[in-house]
């Protein structure tokens, strides 16, 4: 709230606390500039006329801080020009005095509902971005159960949470989970992979950084932690967080403060953070390459996620449901998996887990032509040996034929063009597939 008038910034404080928002209300134009350096806002009441300063050039200045931040302008002089030039700036709404508290808090709700549908479309354009589906939860392996169990109870709290898997495990999808189960729902979550940058970018990337901080630096930016105010940051693979930033991380763990790359001044923020690790933490504290109370800092609330291996009866649902989702994506129903292809797969060691299983699916979506995915469009990895005849080995002449009409219809684009190849007509290639459930 910046007014020079002592009576408008208590009245509208005590309007706004009345309703539950936190205000910081300032008098002029440094001291609004000196607190949006210091807190991310997510609205600012700003008066056209602040001594003899111009509120309108606040505007922006603010909005260098915050980007996400709504302006809504309040003033004695009001008129058409200054509501437009308020507007380009980057103003969102623009109130007259005199005002009464409800055409205030109309303007509060308006912001707040213009914030939600934001970071909705933002969540919704990151799902459409996404070339994997979500997998959900349910799952008859008593391991995996707990696992889940345990998120669903801590994503309530505001601890910091340590997830522990393999590789492919799912591990960001649950901490999806767990901001979606949280009180920060409404807020943005965002994922930072630690291996994805060097140490000097991964620290600009987290903390942000000011305009010259570094070649390159052309603009101000201002970090993932300030634009997950009031929401969630994964910090995937923590255990290839460089060393010289693990103090950083640390600080704002027990103290929720930071500074900006070339910027000395000190910002706070209300960030809850989920790390995630493939890595044996323990053994790297030993061997010093991560810092032991930083380890203890992130480890409150530890949940492993098993491999995909320890979970057999989990198998055939996860790839029926990935089946479905592919099969929707190429515009090809799929009935399911044949006998064959289902016991492929639950005999199958799963290194790479559930990412490994998707991208089979994926695979076989892709190649199968016929209504049931059999084993002949699974990779050789997945075919245990002697699942597949040869010609002269000891099988009847059906399941060669089954095989051989299987493998034309994954090589072909149309029945005409399989049947061609068969030397079949589509009748007789239809009542085959029947017969072998293809």
């Amino acid at each position: 709230m910046v007014d020079d008038e002592v009576n408008i910034r208590k009245t509208l404080s005590l309007c706004l606390e009345t309703e539950g928002h936190k205000v910081i209300a300032v008098s002029n134009f440094q001291d609004a500039l000196t607190e949006a350096s210091r807190k991310s806002f997510e609205l600012a009441f700003v008066d056209l006329r602040l001594g003899v300063q111009d509120g309108l050039d606040l505007i922006p200045a603010l909005l260098a801080a915050s980007p996400w931040m709504k302006i809504v302008v309040i003033t004695a002089y009001a008129s058409i020009d200054t509501a437009v030039e308020a507007m380009r700036r980057g103003a969102t709404d623009y109130i007259p005095k005199p005002f009464t508290p409800a055409q205030v808090m109309l303007a509060v709700h308006k912001v707040f509902e213009m914030r939600t549908l934001e970071q909705k479309l933002t969540a919704l354009q990151e799902d459409l971005g996404r070339s994997h589906p979500e997998i959900d939860f349910s799952s008859t392996s008593p391991v995996m159960q707990r696992a889940v169990n345990l998120a669903r109870q801590a994503a309530p709290s505001e601890a910091t949470v340590l997830l522990r898997g393999e590789s492919g495990t799912g591990k960001s999808v649950l901490a999806r989970a767990i901001h979606s189960w949280s009180n920060r729902a409404t807020k943005p979550i965002s994922i930072v992979s630690c291996p994805s940058f060097s140490s000097e970018l991964l620290e600009s990337e987290l903390f942000g950084h000011i305009k010259g901080a570094f070649t390159g630096a052309v603009r101000d930016n201002p970090g993932r932690i300030a634009a997950c105010e009031g929401g969630t940051l994964l910090l995937d693979e923590i255990g290839d967080l460089p060393l010289s930033l693990q103090p950083k991380l640390l600080r704002f763990l027990q103290e929720r403060e930071y500074e900006r790359v070339g910027d000395y001044a000190t910002r706070k923020a209300n960030v809850r953070i989920i790390a995630a690790t493939n890595v044996n933490l323990e053994k790297a504290v030993k061997e010093g390459r991560f810092r032991e109370d930083l380890f203890y800092r992130l480890n409150v609330i530890q949940i492993e996620i098993p491999p995909l291996r320890e979970c057999p009866e989990d198998v055939v649902a996860l790839a029926e449901r990935l089946l479905v989702f592919y099969g929707r994506s190429s515009h090809h129903p799929f009935a399911g998996f044949t006998k064959e292809a289902l016991q492929a797969l639950t005999e199958y060691h799963w290194p790479g887990n559930v990412r490994e299983l998707s991208n089979v699916v994926e695979r076989a979506a892709i190649l199968c032509r016929a209504d049931r995915v059999g084993i002949d469009c699974l990779p050789t990895n997945l075919v245990p040996a002697g699942s597949t005849p040869n010609i002269g080995d000891a099988v009847s002449l059906e399941k060669i034929e089954e095989q051989h009409i299987r493998r034309i219809l994954a090589s072909t684009k149309s029945l005409q063009e399989a049947a061609d190849i068969l030397g079949i007509d589509q009748a007789t290639l239809w009542r085959r597939r029947k017969k072998y459930g293809i």
